[in-house]
């Protein structure tokens, strides 16, 4: 190892690994690296942020699908953060190289390779990492240096800073450009050219060029637009042409400007207000394969346009992938309402071509603490982004500074007073017909947007009221706020179904039946299109007064659904002692229709069971197609989740059942 070369010494280094392969971790150990190893990429972007480490590296050698899976919950929080993400890959999966860039990986290694080789790519990647960090020159950032190509109309476009460094236009001629390459290396250039195809779309060539030095020319074909990317940068870096041409042409920060803007508000003395905002955006990568690059560069630019214009003059930065970061010089308060804006904004519709599409987005905010610095202000941001994606219904998380049990019994003692002051809000989650398509009713859920704490869902919102002892207060607090809500739809909502969580405290309420369809009644929302929920995951101590209640409820023209089915131990107790309309699959339940074949016969149990007792299904949490088309060819007749929307205000609902 040189003096150049970086030494790992303990560093951390996360290695994700599909195959039971432990001679990764071995070989890395042996190097000097302190390694934590996964298996799964469930959890993996989870992983990678408490493991402290900088560099990733996902072994998709046989697993393609699965590290196309962890590359894209990685990849986010990899630029985030200024690390690496190293993927190994097969030969014959070259091809793929192009998604795994888009998803956020940085460099890349083609078995078959030996122990030396992947010990250099883990130096080379290491040494990214490190200048992603915080190891910026004074001087800010490089502009990037790079041209694209047009293959049909052998139209060239050359970025800024590369035009003023071979001293020609920025729309030269093909011809122009091959001059300023040494004849002795035209060879090499027009071999690498040559190499592009339809199943090569990524290749690389060095040559000198005068003031710079030795150069990598890293090329990307994109067959559909029929197009030509290529990034200029020293030799032993490889990031992706697309990704930071992009960018430069389209005008957005990059996101290493924006780690060096942060560390320096960080670095002055006056300790204003700093809060650090990621935006993810939900099934982006879904859509991108769907109609094509061209059309997520258009939905790239939309979101940027709409987040920055909903920022309101704060810092707006692409971070890779289809994660952005906001930073704002204010205090918590104006830090929620731009993340509510933001959330707003990316939940209407997008039009790319003669599609429609609905994307959504989650949010992590982490606020400035003494001694931060930019990579750990924006690693606990990642931390908030990790736990809004694995909430059930959370847009917005806020990194918590304090203890989990203090932070419960501060939001007891402000629950009392958000209530009166009208600070619980409802939104709606559209439920879909499988069949149709067709939005066909909605489920109700309560959020507290907390001044300093930002978005709160009903689950931390229950539990600071069972502190408080304000179970009841909120639930009836809640209730009225949905029916009321629901029986003032436009008329483009009003043949939509609403559910409506009840708690165990409801239902073992003496005489709720009558006071919850009085509400109803003063409401003015109809009976017939109303479905009370009841969680199933052991909340329940007496099922006869259970049952009682929801046959009441029943017989008064109101429908019964038991929710999260799937999570607790007393499932088939339930479903033979409660009068029951519909079942809805727990969302963890949902999701493993794609898992392994044990899963998908355990998904498929459930739903035969219902449908044989005449329930409706309807699966919760739904975030991709294939999930969707496995369960419907299992017999699931309605879902909701990210795939249609998350939950939205009603002018959203609105847009999305007319558009």
């Amino acid at each position: 190892m040189t003096e150049a070369e970086p030494s790992p010494g303990a560093a951390p280094l996360f290695i994700l690994s599909f195959r039971q392969r432990d001679e990764l971790a071995t070989l890395a150990a042996g190097a000097g690296w302190q390694v934590v190893a996964a298996r799964r990429a469930a959890g993996a972007e989870r992983r990678f942020l408490t493991s402290g480490a900088a560099l990733a590296v996902i072994d998709a050698r046989g697993a393609l699908d699965e590290g196309k899976e962890a590359a894209s919950a990685i990849g986010g929080a990899i630029a985030a953060n200024g690390g690496a993400l190293l993927v190994l890959v097969s030969r014959g999966d070259v091809a793929a190289i192009g998604q795994f860039f888009d998803a956020g990986a940085t460099h890349f290694l083609a078995s078959p390779f030996g122990e030396s080789e992947f010990l250099q790519a883990l130096r080379y990647a290491a040494r990214h990492a490190e200048r992603m960090a915080g190891e910026w020159r004074a001087s800010g950032p490089a502009e990037p240096l790079g041209w694209r190509l047009d293959v049909a109309t052998r139209s060239l476009l050359l970025t800024p800073a590369f035009a003023r460094q071979l001293d020609i236009d920025e729309h030269p001629k093909l011809v122009a450009l091959w001059r300023r390459i040494d004849p002795t290396e035209r060879p090499a250039a027009m071999a690498a050219l040559r190499r592009l195809s339809d199943t090569r779309q990524a290749t690389a060539f060095a040559h000198d060029v005068p003031g710079l030095g030795r150069v990598v020319q890293h090329l990307q074909y994109d067959a559909k637009a029929g197009r030509v990317d290529a990034l200029v940068e020293p030799l032993g870096s490889a990031p992706e042409p697309a990704s930071v041409l992009r960018d430069a042409l389209i005008g957005t920060r990059d996101a290493g400007g924006a780690r060096r803007w942060i560390d320096r508000r960080l670095a002055d003395p006056d300790g204003k207000p700093l809060s650090a905002m990621l935006v993810a955006l939900n099934r982006f990568d879904i859509v991108n394969a769907a109609y094509g690059r061209a059309a997520g560069d258009g939905l790239l630019r939309a979101a940027f346009k709409r987040i920055e214009e909903a920022a309101g003059g704060a810092l707006v930065a692409r971070m890779g992938g289809s994660e952005f970061l906001v930073a704002i010089e204010d205090p918590p308060p104006r830090v929620d309402r731009v993340a509510e804006r933001i959330a707003g904004e990316l939940a209407r519709p997008f039009v790319t071509g003669e599609t429609i599409a609905v994307l959504g987005c989650r949010i992590g905010i982490a606020a400035r603490e003494p001694g931060d610095t930019a990579a750990s202000l924006l690693r606990r941001a990642s931390e908030a982004l990790a736990d809004a994606r694995a909430s059930d219904s959370a847009t917005v998380r806020v990194a918590d500074s304090g203890g989990g049990e203090e932070s419960i019994e501060a939001l007891a003692i402000e629950l009392r007073h958000a209530m009166d002051r009208g600070e619980i809000d409802i939104l709606f989650q559209p439920q879909v017909s499988v069949t149709t398509g067709a939005i066909v009713g909605v489920e109700a859920l309560a959020r507290w947007d907390h001044k300093t704490l930002g978005t709160i869902g009903a689950e931390m919102l229950f539990a600071a009221a069972a502190r408080a002892d304000l179970e009841i207060g909120l639930s009836d607090h809640i209730q009225r706020i949905v029916l009321e809500r629901a029986a003032a739809w436009p008329a483009v909502l009003r043949g939509l179904r609403l559910s409506l969580n009840l708690t165990a405290g409801d239902i073992a309420r003496p005489g709720f039946a009558d006071l919850f369809l009085d509400r109803v009644d003063a409401s003015g929302f109809p009976r017939g299109r109303l479905t009370v929920e009841i969680v199933e995951s052991g909340l329940i101590e007496d099922l006869g007064i259970a049952a009682g209640l929801l046959a009441a409820l029943r017989s008064a023209g109101l429908r019964v659904a038991i929710d999260d089915f799937g999570t607790g131990y007393s499932s088939l107790a339930y479903l033979k002692s409660l009068p029951l309309d519909y079942l809805k699959i727990d969302k963890k339940l949902a999701q493993d229709i794609t898992g392994t074949v044990r899963d998908r016969v355990v998904v498929r149990g459930v739903i035969d069971m219902a449908r044989s007792l005449g329930l409706v299904v309807i699966a919760e949490g739904v975030e991709t197609q294939e999930q969707l088309d496995l369960l419907a060819k299992e017999g699931c007749q309605i879902y909701q989740g990210y795939l249609c929307s998350g939950a939205v205000t009603v002018a959203a609902l609105e847009e999305l059942l007319t558009g």
